[in-house]
């Protein structure tokens, strides 16, 4: 190879890496799907496979319209391997038709009204003296800490989860992956 194909191909594989990197942040991945900016909640959990539990449990509870709505939402999405900390048969009891109202429930505490990013959750934590308190579309509260650089949610009982993935953009808001279940009082 000539040093000028030599530049050239250099030049083109520079451009190639910078136009990955570039696609890579405009669409992060979530469970080596590819999440965009342009498409919903919804639009963007249906092809994430690390949360085929939380779709179909927003598809039984009927929240799909909502979710898919110009919102805007903070969803706080927790991942099939945190449905699966529950304890045995919780998710097919909710999943019920009869259960309707209680599956409802904590899906809603799991939704914050309005855009809240990682660097807003950090500034309103930090402005109000170590924690924030955010009302759910559930009516119940949740609560964002720092600890060790990392955002931590806890819900009415007490449990915690940490935020695994956070800023992940929707046309209707933004998706944070959370690594256990937050549930309602």
């Amino acid at each position: 190879m000539t040093n000028r194909t030599s530049r050239i191909v250099a030049c083109a594989a520079s451009a190639m890496l910078l136009a990955s990197a570039s696609y890579s942040l405009a669409n992060p991945r979530v469970g080596g799907a590819a999440m965009f900016e342009n498409k919903n909640i919804v639009e963007n959990a249906v092809n994430s496979p690390i949360h085929t539990t939380l779709v179909a449990a927003v598809k039984a509870a009927g929240l799909v319209n909502t979710l898919a709505s110009p919102g805007p939402f903070t969803v706080f999405a927790p991942t099939n391997l945190a449905f699966r900390k529950l304890p045995r048969g919780t998710v097919d009891t909710l999943l019920k038709p009869e259960n309707k109202g209680q599956l409802t429930k904590v899906l809603t505490a799991h939704v914050v009204p309005g855009t809240i990013t990682s660097d807003g959750l950090k500034e309103r934590i930090s402005s109000n003296g170590g924690s924030y308190s955010m009302k759910t579309a559930s009516g119940d509260t949740l609560v964002a800490s720092m600890r060790f650089g990392q955002i931590f949610i806890k819900d009415e009982n007490g449990g915690t989860a940490r935020i695994t993935t956070d800023d992940v953009m929707q046309s209707n808001g933004v998706i944070h992956v959370v690594n256990d279940v937050l549930v309602p009082k």
